[in-house]
């Protein structure tokens, strides 16, 4: 945990799955996603808890799958040092396997549940995992069938060359910073390419964008809006949030100075991080004003202005191939959130590239994927 945060920020950090779980009782539609590393936990367990997910909200849950980048988390999972990339996304493509074995050893018929023969499953129809592995192993399945979705949504939010090739193996959906539309088409058809590769259908990886923004009624609105809120942010918290982010230790740091070659070398990278080490590299500058300049999604899009304009750009990268759909962050909450939704989704409905109501109840529906063929 980035301890300096809890001056600075709420806390907030509950279980996601837990809250998620809550929320499924008091909404009917909106997809449920929550992030789970594959580093600090286990198969068995996290596959119930998706999978119970997705009965609570009847096919509406979905798992953000990563990995942990920070170090200093290990501290909190016993004595073994955190381990390298290679070594996460090693254990991240067995640990999903697992899952998927575990979610699809039931038969989409193997629960016939009949009161009259007394038979809830039929043993015939359903296939343990019975995975020894070099990470893990699991011997037996989980006490109920397959969740409605058949199961749970997958998305994943690694651009690195790790982090495309497991999305492409695996994820519905994919989560990607992309700062203008020639690299947003150029990565979607990069993790389609590789997708096709390894035998999946490439209109089945859904490619959703950052965008953050800040909405005015005039660009001179946004703009005043904007620089409110530059005005207001601490500095101290900045250069702490820009060395956290980008894998920096930050008491080691001297924020006046320009940043030691040294602490560049020797950080770990990621391909999140890579425009913030872009920035650091700044040999002119002092760590301090490098950090000055990171204020939205590092190497993601931001914008802002009016309705309209979130609007046109929306319409233009989904109409150029750059993007199946947007992950949306409003700079403010729930102010923006509103805007947006009042504003920009009425224009994007007008121009036939949002829709005006919901098709089906899973959120595999709502995207447009179809339902998974299970493996027994």
């Amino acid at each position: 945990m980035a301890e300096f945060r809890s001056e600075y920020l709420p806390g907030a950090g509950f279980d996601p799955i837990d809250l998620l779980s809550a929320l499924s009782l008091a909404t009917e539609h909106i997809g449920l996603i929550a992030t789970a590393s594959t580093t600090y936990s286990y198969p068995w367990d996290m596959a119930r808890r998706f999978s119970t997910l997705d009965f609570l909200s009847r096919g509406r849950a979905g798992w953000n799958i990563v990995t942990t980048v920070e170090g200093a988390v290990a501290g909190n999972f016993g004595d073994v040092p955190h381990p390298p990339r290679s070594d996460r996304y090693e254990r991240a493509d067995e640990y999903v396997e697992v899952v998927l074995s575990l979610w699809d050893a039931w038969a989409d018929d193997a629960a016939p549940m009949s009161k009259l023969s007394g038979r809830w499953g039929d043993r015939n129809r359903i296939r343990p995992p019975r995975h020894h592995g070099t990470h893990f192993d699991v011997d037996s399945y989980l006490p109920f069938p397959r969740s409605p979705q058949g199961h749970p949504f997958l998305t994943q939010a690694g651009s690195s060359p790790a982090g495309v090739a497991l999305a492409a193996k695996y994820a519905d959906a994919v989560f990607t910073p992309q700062r203008d539309l020639a690299s947003a088409i150029s990565f979607r058809w990069s993790v389609r390419d590789q997708a096709a590769a390894g035998g999946r259908h490439r209109q089945e990886v859904l490619l959703w964008p950052g965008l953050s923004f800040l909405l005015g009624s005039t660009e001179a609105e946004a703009a005043a809006l904007k620089q409110e809120l530059e005005d207001a942010s601490s500095p101290e918290f900045r250069w702490r949030n820009f060395a956290n982010f980008a894998g920096f230790d930050s008491s080691v740091i001297d924020p006046d100075v320009p940043l030691p070659a040294e602490l560049l070398e020797s950080a770990p990278r990621s391909s999140f991080a890579a425009s913030l080490f872009r920035m650091a590299e700044n040999r002119e500058a002092s760590f301090r004003d490098v950090a000055q300049q990171f204020s939205t999604l590092p190497g993601g899009l931001d914008f802002t202005g009016t309705p309209e304009g979130m609007a046109d750009l929306m319409t233009q990268w989904f109409r150029a191939g750059a993007a199946d759909g947007f992950t949306i962050m409003p700079n403010m909450l729930p102010s923006q959130l509103d805007l947006f939704v009042d504003h920009v989704v009425p224009i994007l409905q007008k121009r036939g590239v949002a829709r005006t109501e919901y098709s089906g109840r899973t959120l595999r529906e709502h995207v447009g994927l179809p339902h998974p063929g299970g493996r027994a």
